[in-house]
């Protein structure tokens, strides 16, 4: 057996190589002799120690022992001894040339290695597979072999729980699933693989003591790739001391030699007992020795209990059950018959006796390929289980990595949005601290200008490093720039509302909403492409919660041609192209103003910037081809604003043209682009009496001091708040309002209100209630909160009560327009009448 101490004469150089990453260690505890504190040193170092006292203490179970592996190349390429130590801090399987060296020849990484073993090779050689490197070792035999994969499945699976012991040992206070239930692999996997037994004197620490297998020559056994290592090792002294007289470094041989040797014995005792006691002559042996003898022909031949078991059992056989043995029973039971026997019975038959000779031989070749096709189905049955049990315990392993992976990246969510939130509370303190400032403390002043400059040119640094399409960055997926103002001090409120967004998205995502919604998108497009779709209550629920990105294209499409289907079949499959060659051969007289407001769209988008740009180019076709669809309306400004959103996210031009005409034509009221914008003005008087009904303090407030809502909130329904909401709100937004129509955006109007009802309300001054309602729509960070207040808290909200009130105030905007057009026709005549009571020439043209 090895003791456990280093030997005090070892070099200090040794020691310095273990504290290498290069030289890991296995897992004996270290005692450190000197009086002086000790320090750390790898678990191979610690294995590697021996104590120098005769008490030894009980040591835990350790996996080593020697192996062959290949290794080299070209002719050096061959199978060397090793002795193989595992490293359980580490996971690292080690080898050493021998058990005595100090220094490792090389490591292999456990952690994420898969374990095989192919059976048309030779009997024990098995392979561990690395994402580095494949390599192939050799047990003395198939036993030491199953033992061998077995530990090593075994230790990859504590490794990786006491990894995850370490992640779950950070505690946040937020719910986050909890951690996969603890998985024995040696219970769990018991019912694939039964459990080797440990091979005495193969492998553990009483390999060591035994003699170390060599090649049969020392230099073919050295390492070439590592000769500092071997040149090392062979100046180091002797690390393990073993029990008994001395160590046993002389007359090792080889796993072939200790084989040779085991036959050779083997063989002399069996010609021992074969032998005659008188005559001292081996007995000639049965020529049927193979297969079990007939005792009545060979008395000498003894049948074994079993055997003899198997005998009586077939005397019992009716003599139908015997004659269901088959034919292959038959033969057998001929094949055991003496050749005296079957030359009886060939000349009983008169069967001539070399045909017996012949059928004899096939019986024999017969049975010896059914026992070895038995042998090969038996080891293929083990192979199949062992290759069972490792896909079944790299699946835990996988799964139980994914379930740790997901629990670390909530945690780093909340960590972020914790961060973020913090930031904003920072930047809002020195808002206030740069407004509540007097003039008199210029000092106080600089220093809090510094610091909010310092902070902002720290946002350009964090924003390199955070991941592609976080809210933080300069801009979201769409190409939407998220700090759009150029003063410092919108910036800052920029900068301020961005990170309560990212915040509050962050949070959104470790509660698992967001995924819980793509999960269910994604089970009710299943089996169904997005043409498909069906109207229904579960389908609104769901476009109501947004549409995930990688579906909002297919859906936007399916919603306009839905809307649009019956103008689609009115002008045939090719009309969008029909008019873009209209508008190459005529000229448009709405082609003036949209070349004026194509680089006035989507001013806070990078990819409406350039006037060359991809989207700039398909902007002007889509609208050129509208001012040709509908002469009535050609071209209004806001049309350019619906297209760049429709082009943002349907990608393709004519799927753009074909969501404006459902907006225009379909979805918006009549006359809502119209000259005088009839549709409009009365969307602006019904959302009035919604807002008194529904947020009555709010409407009284804005009455007592005189504020005129649709100064802001006419071009929200005129652009379905484009360059108002932030984009990931706008478009969650637009999902709704594509499906179920103008509704939407009463709601989402109210709910802007409700959602800064507070703030407005302490405002007690018309021109502070006006620039609060500027950047209204920018102070809005919770989208989850905005759309539960737009769905839920304004309920109920019938589209009748929608359209009764919208034919009203209709009715009323026409009497007045009337009224207006009355007026202005008897002004004009007035001035026509007095113009010709003047007198038919003036007095300048008289004279003349």
């Amino acid at each position: 057996m090895m003791a456990n101490e280093l030997a005090q004469g070892t070099k200090s150089s040794q020691t310095a190589i273990f504290a290498s990453p290069e030289s890991p260690a296995a897992q004996t505890e270290c005692v450190n002799a000197s009086a002086e504190t000790p320090t750390e040193t790898d678990d191979l170092a610690n294995y590697l120690q021996l104590k120098s006292s005769n008490k030894r203490r009980a040591l835990p179970k350790k996996l080593c022992g020697y192996l062959n592996k290949l290794g080299g190349k070209g002719p050096l390429k061959g199978c060397k001894t090793r002795w193989f130590v595992y490293d359980q801090k580490k996971c690292h399987l080690y080898y050493f040339r021998t058990a005595q060296d100090s220094s490792p020849l090389g490591s292999m990484d456990l952690a994420n290695a898969v374990f095989n073993y192919c059976l048309e090779a030779e009997e024990g050689t098995f392979e561990i597979k690395t994402p580095e490197k494949a390599y192939t070792l050799k047990a003395k035999n198939r036993e030491v072999m199953m033992y061998w994969l077995q530990q090593l499945q075994q230790k990859r699976w504590e490794h990786d729980e006491q990894n995850h012991l370490l992640v779950d040992s950070l505690t946040i206070s937020t719910q986050h699933p909890e951690s996969p239930p603890a998985f024995n692999s040696e219970e769990e996997t018991s019912e694939f693989l039964d459990p080797v037994k440990t091979p005495t004197g193969f492998v553990g620490e009483t390999a060591a003591s035994l003699p170390a297998p060599l090649q049969p020559t020392t230099l073919h056994n050295i390492s070439l790739k590592h000769l500092g290592t071997e040149i090392q090792n062979f100046g180091s002294k002797t690390v393990f001391q073993f029990y008994g007289n001395k160590p046993l470094r002389e007359n090792r041989t080889s796993f072939e030699e200790i084989n040779q040797g085991t036959n050779e014995a083997g063989e002399d005792v069996s010609l021992a007992k074969g032998a005659d006691v008188a005559g001292g002559t081996p007995e000639k042996p049965c020529p049927l020795s193979k297969i079990t003898c007939n005792p009545l022909c060979h008395p000498e031949c003894k049948l074994k209990p079993q055997q003899v078991k198997e005998s009586r059992q077939e005397e019992q056989k009716t003599p139908q059950q015997k004659c269901s043995g088959g034919s292959l029973r038959n033969l057998t039971n001929l094949l055991n018959s003496s050749p005296l026997s079957l030359e009886k019975v060939a000349a009983k038959d008169g069967i001539s006796p070399d045909k017996v000779t012949r059928l004899h031989n096939d019986i024999l070749g017969l049975t010896n390929e059914l026992n070895a096709q038995k042998d090969d189905q038996e080891a293929y049955k083990t192979q199949n289980k062992f290759l069972n049990c490792e896909i079944y315990q790299i699946t835990k392993l996988w799964q139980s990595t994914s379930d740790h992976e997901k629990t670390l990246a909530m945690k780093c969510a909340y960590l972020e949005a914790r961060y973020c939130q913090i930031e904003s509370k920072y930047l809002v303190m020195l808002h206030n601290l740069q407004d509540n400032i007097s003039d008199q403390g210029k000092t106080s002043q600089e220093i809090v200008k510094q610091l909010i400059a310092d902070q902002l040119r720290l946002e350009i640094k964090d924003e390199s490093v955070l991941a592609h399409g976080s809210p933080c960055n300069e801009y979201d997926e769409y190409g939407f720039n998220t700090v759009s103002s150029p003063v410092q001090d919108e910036k800052l409120l920029a900068r301020i509302h961005i990170l309560e967004r990212k915040s509050n998205n962050l949070m959104v995502g470790q509660e698992g909403q967001e995924k819980a919604i793509q999960v269910k998108w994604a089970n009710h497009l299943s089996g169904r492409t997005c043409g498909e779709l069906v109207p229904s209550p579960e389908l609104k629920n769901l476009i109501r919660n947004g549409i995930p990105k990688e579906h909002r294209s297919h859906v936007w499409k399916w919603c306009t041609n839905r809307r649009a289907q019956h103008i689609r079949e009115r002008y045939g499959s090719n009309r969008y192209q029909e008019l873009l060659k209209l508008c190459e051969n005529k000229q448009q007289a709405a082609s003036k103003q949209i070349e004026l407001d194509l680089l006035r769209t989507l001013t806070n988008n990078r990819l409406f910037t350039s006037p060359t740009s991809k989207m700039v180019q398909q902007l002007r076709r889509v609208l050129l081809a509208y001012s040709w669809q509908n002469p009535a309306i050609g071209y209004c400004q806001g049309l350019n604003r619906l297209v760049a959103i429709a082009l943002l996210v349907l990608r393709e031009e004519e799927d753009a043209f074909w969501c404006l005409v459902a907006i225009i034509d379909c979805i918006m009221p009549e006359d809502y682009y119209s000259n005088t914008l009839t549709g409009s003005q009365v969307d602006q008087r019904v959302f009035k009496d919604f807002l008194s009904e529904k947020l009555p303090r709010l409407m009284n407030h804005f009455d007592q001091y005189n504020v005129d809502l649709s100064h802001i909130t006419f071009n929200w329904f005129l652009v379905v708040f484009v360059d108002s909401l932030p984009s990931d709100i706008l478009l969650r937004v637009w999902d709704a309002f594509l499906y179920e129509g103008t509704k939407v955006i009463f709601r989402y109007a109210l709910a802007i209100f409700k959602y800064n009802e507070e703030e407005i309300l302490k405002l007690h001054d018309n021109l502070p209630i006006y620039e609060y309602l500027r950047c209204l729509t920018k102070n809005i960070s919770e989208g989850r909160k905005l759309m539960n207040i737009a769905f839920v808290e304004m309920n109920p909200f019938p589209l009748r009560l929608l359209q009764n009130r919208r034919a009203a105030h209709l009715e009323k905007l026409n009497a007045e327009l009337s009224e207006l057009e009355r007026i202005r026709e008897a002004y004009v005549n007035e001035r026509v009448e007095q113009k010709d009571s003047i007198g038919g020439v003036s007095e300048d043209e008289e004279e003349t």
